[in-house]
């Protein structure tokens, strides 16, 4: 199957899925506009986002923890969908807004109780996502993450659903202001993309345009206001995201701790770390 490319932006106001050539977006009608110019909207239209923890080593080996015998998962609300060249929102006062470049798996057709050796047949295709996260409210949100992933913006997925690429070989690089923070390889999951949908569809049913993320590699850092989030995965392009100061903030009489107090596994969550 040959890699097709499809992207949905607002086009003279309207919504169109257009399909990538080169630099050129073209739109079913014949209307054009260049790939840098578009404004993105997310790829696709879900009604979950699942994510799975711990799922490269390299991150095992950062948190200096043991990766589980299964995987565990937690889920990001559609509220949070952003898009490729979207405002990412860091809430005045907060100190920990840690980026985490991953691939997102999108699901093609409605599925439930997905065998692994069938997974290829109902995944539509793959996009970039960036799980950003308000690591502030880690403690408080311990074992929910509603908070911490879930507040709005913190979803950027994009620029397009690629369809017909495979994960074999393929390097994730998250970049911050051109600085290379996160690479490695697609080979390194600890659990492959089909494992993730065949095991989930034995408790959920999965819809199209529904999306897995895969988890991130080590180097989840904070990131301020003023600062470029650029995730590439060989094949799928690059997701760019601006963060911004937001209008409102956090406050410790809403329930969180100080945060200069919060300590996970022992290191101090302005280094960074995730689940």
């Amino acid at each position: 199957m040959s890699i097709v490319e499809t992207r949905r932006i607002v086009l003279q106001g309207t919504t169109v899925e257009v399909l990538r050539d080169g630099d050129v977006l073209r739109a079913p009608d014949g209307r054009t506009v260049r790939a840098d110019e578009a404004i993105h909207l997310p790829p696709c239209v879900p009604t979950k986002i699942i994510c799975a923890h711990l799922n490269f080593m390299n991150r095992v080996v950062e948190l200096k923890t043991i990766s589980p015998d299964t995987p565990s998962y937690f889920q990001k609300p559609t509220s949070a969908l952003n898009s490729h060249k979207g405002q990412v929102v860091r809430p005045q006062g907060c100190k920990y807004l840690n980026y985490e470049g991953e691939v997102g798996i999108v699901v093609g057709r409605t599925c439930r109780n997905v065998r692994m050796a069938d997974a290829e047949h109902y995944i539509e295709g793959y996009t970039i996502a960036n799980d950003f996260g308000l690591h502030d409210f880690r403690e408080t949100d311990r074992g929910s993450m509603v908070r911490v992933k879930g507040a709005d913006t913190l979803g950027p997925l994009g620029p397009g659903l690629v369809r017909g690429w495979h994960p074999e070989g393929k390097v994730l690089r998250t970049r911050v202001n051109g600085k290379v923070m996160q690479e490695a390889s697609l080979d390194d999951l600890i659990w492959s993309m089909a494992y993730l949908l065949a095991d989930l569809s034995r408790t959920h049913t999965f819809f199209p345009g529904d999306v897995i993320l895969t988890g991130t590699p080590a180097n989840s850092r904070p990131v301020q206001p003023g600062d470029v989030v650029t995730v590439a995965v060989d094949g799928l392009g690059e997701l760019e995201n601006h963060i911004v100061e937001g209008a409102s903030g956090i406050s410790n009489e809403c329930g969180s701790p100080p945060v200069d107090s919060v300590v996970v596994r022992g290191v101090a969550l302005g280094e960074g770390l995730k689940e």
